[in-house]
């Protein structure tokens, strides 16, 4: 079913953090200390992320999460409106403190991520059934693991239940992903490390791990590449999408960038080869600039990418 008659393109139940981020000249080895730049905080968690994504491409998006009554809480709420996200869902919770992620960028823009879950880990099965006539008034539901993995559960059999497509990042990665949730899954988005550990195939390929992901179960995959662009596998088979050449800055929150655009474009009808190819330049665009949510590009902002 296409956005149009319903009243959300997506809705993300997912995360809400705090990104504390540092850069630095190298990373520090065990016990060594380094200095790094000026402390910078911004919007940030795999959840919020895909919805600011989805909200600044035009994507009608609304998101679940739960955050602390904090200045960090306040800080993501702003940013979601910012982009254009319905925080209506949102559960403010004065007993916990907001997630936050500790980020430190090298100077080749990747990153390393400690995540303090803090109000994430208290999103329940209890507040998606509150929220079932908006997940049934959503086209996509996007789903990642920065939240406990009954709500996901939760959230998934509801999906299900409301006919709304689900599209799950299993991230962060786990030893092993619930027959129930691989089999929503249209499609599972996984990057090259979390193809590699779900599908059980450590020598393999990316066509490889794809193939034993759609055997154990997920309706579709997309194989995301970083800078070459994404693997698709569907019942129609195999396709690849070339990347974006661009100089990056900072890859935090690319992955999310990419999902939250795919999303998007799935819920306005797109096939799944189309929707990548969008969200592959969205996620390059992403990388160009510092920061997660900060980086994501509207669709003006598209236009100025080189052609893939």
């Amino acid at each position: 079913m296409s956005g149009a008659g319903r009243g959300y393109d997506v809705l993300v139940v997912g995360s809400a953090n705090a990104d504390l981020t540092v850069r630095v000249d190298r990373r520090p080895g065990a016990g060594e200390t380094v200095l790094g730049t000026d402390l910078v905080e911004s919007a940030g968690g795999k959840g919020a992320n895909q919805a600011a994504a989805a909200a600044r491409i035009g994507g009608r998006t609304a998101l679940l999460a739960r955050v602390g009554k904090d200045a960090y809480g306040d800080l993501l709420l702003a940013a979601q409106r910012a982009a254009g996200t319905d925080v209506t869902p949102v559960v403010v919770d004065a007993a916990a403190r907001t997630g936050t992620a500790m980020i430190i960028v090298g100077p080749d823009g990747d990153n390393s991520i400690v995540v303090s879950p803090g109000a994430n880990a208290a999103l329940t099965p209890q507040d998606v059934a509150a929220a079932r006539q908006t997940v049934a008034a959503a086209t996509v539901l996007s789903l990642q693991l920065e939240i406990p993995i009954e709500t996901v559960r939760a959230a998934a059999a509801t999906a299900e239940e409301c006919g709304t497509r689900v599209v799950l990042n299993p991230s962060p990665v786990p030893e092993r992903l619930a027959p129930e949730l691989l089999a929503v899954a249209d499609p599972l988005v996984v990057n090259e490390h979390e193809a590699r550990r779900l599908s059980g195939v450590a020598d393999g390929t990316p066509r490889d791990w794809a193939h034993a992901l759609r055997e154990l179960g997920a309706r579709s995959v997309v194989v995301t590449l970083g800078g070459d662009g994404a693997l698709l596998l569907d019942a129609e088979g195999l396709h690849e999408v070339p990347g974006v050449t661009v100089d990056a800055v900072d890859t935090t929150g690319a992955g999310d960038a990419f999902t939250g655009a795919l999303a998007t474009r799935l819920a306005r009808g797109d096939g799944l080869p189309d929707a990548a190819r969008f969200a592959v330049r969205v996620g390059a665009a992403a990388v160009t600039k510092p920061g997660a949510q900060p980086s994501y590009p509207t669709l003006a902002d598209l236009d100025a990418l080189p052609q893939s």
